[in-house]
């Protein structure tokens, strides 16, 4: 009793505290966090002596997010942008740090580095031009970017030799002028589903030719001098890797139409260079992500999307594995030690990872609602916790000659940013090297905690509860079941600040935001992950429920003023549980299905669908009808706003179009928007995002409140 009431007594001294430092500050305001500043992506030079970031942000004058790259200096502690098209992403250093290849889709009418200075291309002008993504070259010590492709195709993945005097890379098989004018002379503008469909070419281009040639024509050269075929593949070009010593190329493969339908496309193949006969070194039932070559320049590192390495197909947790470049798969038969797990004792979820100079592991992995950086020195020896600060580490980079590493930071209350470490063991003394998202510092950010209960079946569940600035543990409040995608995903101590993640803004409204990691999330474990087959929204909506129910039972929140949403799968679980109960007085929910025979035919997902119901549509008819919430729709009493993309093929439109008539039918406030020309992850129009969440606020103050 007496340790009990110890605990009670800091809490309330922290929360006093919490309350008088927020009120010192004012709160975060839409524009701000909309505003935000993300990063796609970080690579640290050769030498470890700079850093190549990849930032998004919106434009709001020309609709468009921008996606820019910046150069970090450590001889001047200085970040500068490295160009300014707005188009720019996924830079690769070449290993002598002389350049930075990257891709483009910008159009012939954008400035070509950061030095040029010409206005930004209006919208239409860009939208009449197809988004084909080419690959370009700048030098470090400054210059303009160098375009290295043009053409109807655009470039899928590339890599740099070893020497840093060519580049490969992967574009789909080209047509001749007269194919292509036949093609439109028979069938105009009839798109013929997967008859068009081709794999790849991947080529090497030499670099200085290809610079002296671009400086002398101004066009990206064609010469067959210049640009050699090294190999064909009947699939679409993922991602590209030359090994160390410069005699192999290491590829992955995907459907050409990136429709994910069955496991056959997706394997790891080797050319021993120069090249032309390909073998696959690794083909199981997973769909793989992320090849890195090891330092040995032998065995090849990668992690999967989904799928399990050692056996038959499990949705599981993220993994990472090496296999031996110097075999090839043949399943069950393939020879010892020809695959590894490294981070084989871990129960978490490793969601990214970096090689180092070494040949030491280095990866960020989640456990609960926490990811932090681990090392580990070989595949038997342990895999182990690098001393870090609470919060979440992404997009770990590593150098290919330097201990220094770089990542992206973050916490409940410390905005993202790019750190720089001198080594993977020094990670708590990092220094940030960006400072984009510094308004967030200046302003009352919601405080958050964990909270656990127990499932009716015994497990264990975790969630967060971000609280409104000022109110940290405060009681009897209004509160926002807000519930993460994935499922394989899950909510903790990280940064939150955009259309998907929009918690901040609504703990700042005045919402208690009750963030449930329900049975499906990543970082406890497989068979957590795991635990929702075949029942995808009611097994993991019983945890949501009880986990409200806890709260309800605790005065955290008032059961009087609940209210639910979410986006993707969310949305599902949105859709599902207002089919369950009537305590919530207003949902939210955004590209969701309410059944999933339609929504397994139109999904680019398709593979996986079936997968979590326990099989096809016609082979198990029962499971898709039970865990289909249009069915039970006659009970459904709440207000709910609907939002989805116009092209959305993630979660087909039509479930979002079905869900507003089912709701109209039935006399239930509802209201539908439907943004033009964005896709599942609404990454086109940066309006859209922000009036999605700005109308969602709104329906939850207007029935909830």
């Amino acid at each position: 009793m007496r340790k009990s009431g110890l605990i009670v007594a800091a809490l309330a001294a922290l929360a006093a505290a919490l309350m008088a430092r927020a009120a010192e500050k004012p709160p975060v305001t839409p524009d701000e966090f909309f505003n935000s500043v993300s990063f796609h992506t970080v690579k640290i030079a050769p030498d470890g002596s700079a850093v190549v970031i990849e930032t998004l942000r919106p434009d709001w004058s020309v609709n468009r997010y921008r996606k820019d790259l910046w150069l970090y200096r450590d001889s001047t502690a200085t970040l500068v942008p490295l160009t300014r098209s707005g188009y720019d992403h996924d830079p690769e250093w070449s290993p002598d740090g002389r350049w930075i290849a990257f891709l483009s889709d910008r159009p012939a009418s954008a400035p070509t580095s950061a030095s040029a200075e010409a206005d930004d291309p209006s919208p239409n002008d860009h939208e009449a031009k197809k988004e084909i993504g080419q690959l370009y070259v700048i030098p470090t010590d400054g210059g303009e970017a160098i375009a290295l492709t043009h053409g109807d195709e655009g470039v899928h993945a590339f890599a740099w030799s070893e020497d840093s005097s060519a580049l490969y890379y992967a574009a789909r098989v080209p047509w001749t002028k007269e194919r292509q004018e036949e093609h439109e002379k028979e069938w105009k503008d009839v798109i013929r589903f997967r008859e068009q469909e081709r794999g790849d070419v991947i080529s090497r281009i030499n670099l200085g030719a290809a610079v002296r040639g671009q400086a002398a024509s101004g066009e990206a050269p064609e010469n067959s001098s210049v640009v050699l075929p090294v190999a064909s593949t009947p699939c679409r070009v993922k991602q590209m890797a030359v090994a160390p010593d410069g005699r192999r190329l290491a590829f992955l493969t995907e459907s050409r139409s990136e429709r994910q339908e069955s496991l056959e496309p997706s394997g790891i193949f080797v050319i021993d260079l120069p090249g032309h006969e390909v073998r696959r070194v690794l083909h199981r039932p997973a769909f793989i992500d992320t090849i890195r070559w090891a330092m040995d320049s032998r065995h090849v590192f990668f992690s999967f999307l989904n799928g399990l390495v050692e056996g038959a197909y499990e949705d599981a947790q993220p993994k990472i594995y090496w296999v031996d470049s110097n075999a090839s798969d043949s399943g069950a038969a393939s020879p010892a030690g020809f695959l590894a797990r490294w981070g084989a004792s871990f129960t978490g979820a490793i969601t990214d990872y970096g090689v180092l100079p070494g040949g030491e592991l280095f990866a960020a992995g989640r456990v609960g609602t926490e990811v932090q950086p681990y090392t580990q020195s070989s595949a038997t020896s342990r895999f182990e916790k690098a001393g870090a600060s609470p919060g979440s580490y992404e997009l770990l980079a590593t150098a290919l000659h330097s201990p220094r590493v770089a990542f992206v930071y973050s916490s409940l209350e410390r905005s993202a940013e790019v750190y720089v470490a001198d080594g993977a063991d020094k990670i708590r003394d990092a220094r940030p090297i960006t400072n984009f998202n510094r308004v967030f510092t200046t302003r009352a950010l919601p405080q958050g905690r964990t909270i656990q209960w127990t499932a009716d079946d015994g497990t264990r569940v975790e969630g967060m509860l971000i609280y409104p600035p000022g109110e940290f543990v405060t009681k009897h409040l209004r509160t926002f079941t807000f519930i993460h995608g994935g499922p394989e995903d899950a909510d903790g101590n990280h940064f939150e600040a955009d259309w998907y993640q929009w918690a901040m803004l609504a703990a700042t409204d005045g919402w208690l935001v009750f963030e449930p990691n329900y049975r499906g999330s990543i970082g406890y474990g497989d068979a957590f992950a795991l635990g929702i087959i075949p029942h995808i929204v009611s097994r993991p909506g019983k945890d949501i429920l009880e986990g409200l129910d806890e709260l309800v039972r605790q005065g955290i929140a008032d059961p009087d003023h609940l209210a639910v949403g979410g986006y993707s799968y969310g949305g599902y679980m949105t859709n599902w549980l207002i089919t369950q109960t009537t305590r919530f007085k207003a949902a939210v929910s955004g590209a969701g299905a309410v059944e999933h025979v339609a929504n397994w035919g139109n999904d680019d997902t398709t593979f996986d669908d079936a997968y979590f119901l326990g099989g096809l549509p016609w082979d198990t008819e029962a499971n898709y009808n039970a865990e289909a919430a249009i069915w039970q729709f006659s009970k459904v009493t709440t207000p709910t706003h609907v939002v989805g993309g116009e092209d959305d093929i993630r979660v087909y439109v039509g479930e979002d179009y079905l869900l507003e008539r089912a709701l109209h039918t039935r006399g239930i406030p509802t209201s539908l928007l439907i943004f033009p020309g964005e896709g599942h992850d609404l990454d086109k129009n940066p309006w859209h995002g922000k009036i999605k969440v700005r109308e969602e606020l709104k329906w939850l103050d207007k029935y909830a409140r």
